[in-house]
């Protein structure tokens, strides 16, 4: 007969025990080892020389422009893009593991200016710009690549010491000159007359008024809609202009287009557009006016259209849209000084430009004179017509 189990029981225990923290010991320290090697095996190896030199390259040539040589995005793309690129120097590396700087190097991310470059870059040099980016910035927080170096065409850059201030936005290049020491005057001229051709986009004390024009799309109907909207959409082929009749009437069409077709609509948008660039036609004319109508159909037509209406191509598409000049709302209240002033200055939050540099005083009293003569009377301004 077989001894009970509370007889043997105990005994199986104590005996067991020793072997058993023996073996927890054993176990114990080959966990540490296990995980000490599971750890070495999940650190990946660190990449070859080859490796980051094919990185560095492809970096310098590809990624500088907008994350800097030194990976800092203190670059002219950074004052523009919203959002702006990555700053490497100061992303903590366990928040960027190559594989995640991988990703976004092959598929780009949605939202930023930072597009993937599959098809442009091949596999072993994506993979290879990744890992040295997240070994130069990320774990080094090395410089990479100094711009200004003898290689890069720059010995002795250091010798233009007095202009990096302004080049690297310590001071201000609007400061007032009397603001500024002799050895900042003196950077201050390097600055202007070398350096800001790169670095334009400086540290300012003003950065003035924002404004950029904003463009509009064109009328996809084959219908100049801005002033001919109240013509019939049938055929309006020889419809008289509704607003001023005696101007111009709607191009013909080419009949041998299909009536409905794209090509048809394309043709009539061009045409439409093609007949707001031609200038009226000025019967004694005195010298002044021709010159100022040379001047007008040369730099102001542009904008303004060759019939002053600015509803010419780029007219139509700038918002807020230039001045109508043959509008008599929109030139009501218009004077010679206040129309002198607008062509000198300019008008700002609009896409109207100072032309103070580019003309002369005789050639801005043309314009307005030429304005005046065959768009709109403006009070002060004496033309030959009215002088008949």
């Amino acid at each position: 007969m077989s001894p009970r189990r509370s007889e043997w029981l105990p005994a199986l225990r104590r005996l067991a025990a020793p072997v058993f923290l023996a073996a927890a010991v054993a176990l114990g320290g080959c966990g540490e080892r296990a995980a000490e090697t599971a750890k070495t095996a999940a650190a990946p190896a660190a990449p070859s020389e080859a490796t980051l030199k094919l990185g560095r390259d492809v970096y310098n040539y590809r990624c500088y422009f907008c994350h800097g040589y030194s990976g800092d995005a203190k670059t002219l793309a950074a004052s523009y893009l919203d959002p702006k690129p990555r700053d490497f120097q100061a992303t903590k590396a366990e928040e960027m593991p190559v594989e995640r700087i991988l990703a976004a190097v092959k598929h780009g991310k949605p939202g930023t200016a930072m597009k993937g470059f599959t098809g442009i870059l091949d596999e072993r040099e994506m993979q290879a710009v990744s890992e040295f980016v997240r070994d130069e910035f990320l774990l080094k927080r090395a410089p990479n690549t100094r711009y200004h170096t003898k290689e890069n065409g720059w010995p002795d850059h250091e010798r233009n010491a007095v202009a990096f201030p302004f080049a690297k936005g310590e001071l201000a290049i609007d400061t007032p000159w009397e603001q500024l020491t002799p050895e900042q005057q003196k950077g201050m001229r390097l600055f202007r007359s070398a350096c800001i051709t790169c670095h334009d986009h400086g540290k300012v004390n003003d950065p003035g008024k924002v404004w950029e024009s904003r463009p509009v799309s064109f009328p996809r109907d084959a219908y100049c809609t801005t002033c001919h909207q109240d013509v019939p959409r049938s055929e309006p082929s020889g419809v008289t202009h509704p607003q001023r009749p005696a101007t111009h009437t709607f191009a013909e069409r080419d009949g041998s287009v299909p009536l409905h077709s794209p090509e048809r609509a394309a043709q009539q948008v061009g045409a439409n557009y093609a007949i707001h660039d031609k200038p009226p036609v000025l019967v004694g004319a005195n010298a002044q006016e021709l010159q100022g109508e040379r001047l007008f159909q040369k730099n102001c037509a542009f904008c303004h259209a060759g019939d002053g209406t600015a509803k010419g191509w780029i007219g139509s598409f700038l918002e807020p849209h230039p001045r109508d000049l043959t509008s008599t709302e929109q030139m009501r209240g218009m004077t010679k000084q206040r129309l002198l002033h607008s062509i000198r200055e300019g008008l700002p939050e609009t896409s109207m430009p100072a032309w103070k540099s580019v003309l002369t005083e005789g050639e801005v009293e043309a314009v307005a004179a030429y304005i005046a003569r065959a768009f709109h009377p403006v009070e002060g301004v004496r033309t030959s017509q009215a002088g008949k």
